[in-house]
């Protein structure tokens, strides 16, 4: 039993690092930008086909990772330019045209790619398994997700507090006029952040499709998981979106092995909880 246990807990680990990848970049564009994309899991999703794609052709699992991430960042790149940086302030329009745009693509991809479940083959390296003594062995490709994530977080974090990058684009969510009149246009800066964001979602993609599979479907699936990350972890924080990833991916997984009915309802009434007591999420801040 307590083989199992570590196991689910190891497991809940790899699903919250997948969920931070794919929150990270959504947190910022939703959460410090106070831009309103929900058309963020159609990018996962976009990301994901494309990658398998490539990956299909090439039989190269890197060069699916870097065009499931590119082809996801420039859609997100027209989507910021096209559509939600012409509807600044307008919350409410934001919304319903990129739920229109998510149900919208989500149709062209069912079309083009059918109601298939695909999975990504990685390298032969990463298919390996590690040994954790007692416990058995533990796919080496999750030990990697979970690296990666930290590295992602560390990143972002040092971007937007240690980088005069990272200034601008805060100072730019409060004061988008007096970041013009320095030199700085926010329109260009804040569509380069919504790239690099959705191109995380892309990225998401591939290495979920990897880890589990990509499906029609996902892309409601990663976009609640982002919208309960950001919120329960807090607006804006990237330590806040890796917290709440944590909680996520751990009640989700253990709660799988203890009360599997009842799993994704935890998650939901921590989300209630959070909300009642602290709105503004676990962590505070802009970083």
């Amino acid at each position: 039993m307590l083989k199992l246990a570590v196991l689910s807990l190891l497991n809940g680990i790899s699903v919250a690092a997948l969920y931070f990848i794919v929150a990270s970049g959504f947190t910022v564009t939703f959460g410090l930008m106070r831009t309103i994309n929900l058309a963020y899991g159609s990018l996962f999703l976009i990301g994901g086909y494309v990658g398998y794609q490539v990956g299909d052709l090439t039989r190269n699992w890197y060069l699916a990772m870097i065009a499931g991430s590119a082809i996801a960042g420039l859609s997100g790149a027209v989507l910021q330019w096209g559509v939600l940086d012409r509807l600044r302030g307008q919350d409410m329009r934001q919304a319903l045209v990129t739920i229109g745009l998510s149900i919208v693509a989500a149709d062209v991809l069912l079309a083009v790619f059918g109601g298939l479940t695909y999975q990504f083959t990685p390298p032969d390296w990463m298919q390996a398994t590690v040994s954790l003594g007692v416990f058995g062995g533990y796919p080496a490709f999750r030990l990697l997700l979970i690296a990666l994530s930290l590295f992602i977080g560390v990143f972002i974090w040092a971007g937007l507090t240690c980088t005069r990058v990272g200034l601008a684009i805060r100072a730019g969510v409060d004061d988008r006029e007096m970041l013009s009149a320095i030199g700085v246009n926010p329109s260009r800066l804040f569509v380069i952040v919504a790239t690099c964001g959705s191109a995380l979602a892309g990225l998401a993609g591939v290495i979920g499709g990897t880890a589990l599979s990509i499906s029609p479907g996902e892309d409601s699936r990663y976009l609640l998981a982002s919208l309960v990350v950001t919120i329960v972890g807090g607006m804006g924080s990237i330590a806040g979106a890796a917290v709440g990833a944590l909680l996520v991916g751990l009640l989700e997984q253990v709660g799988l092995l203890y009360f599997p009915n009842y799993s994704i309802v935890a998650v939901y009434l921590v989300m209630v909880g959070v909300l009642a007591l602290r709105p503004q999420g676990l962590v505070r801040g802009t970083a």
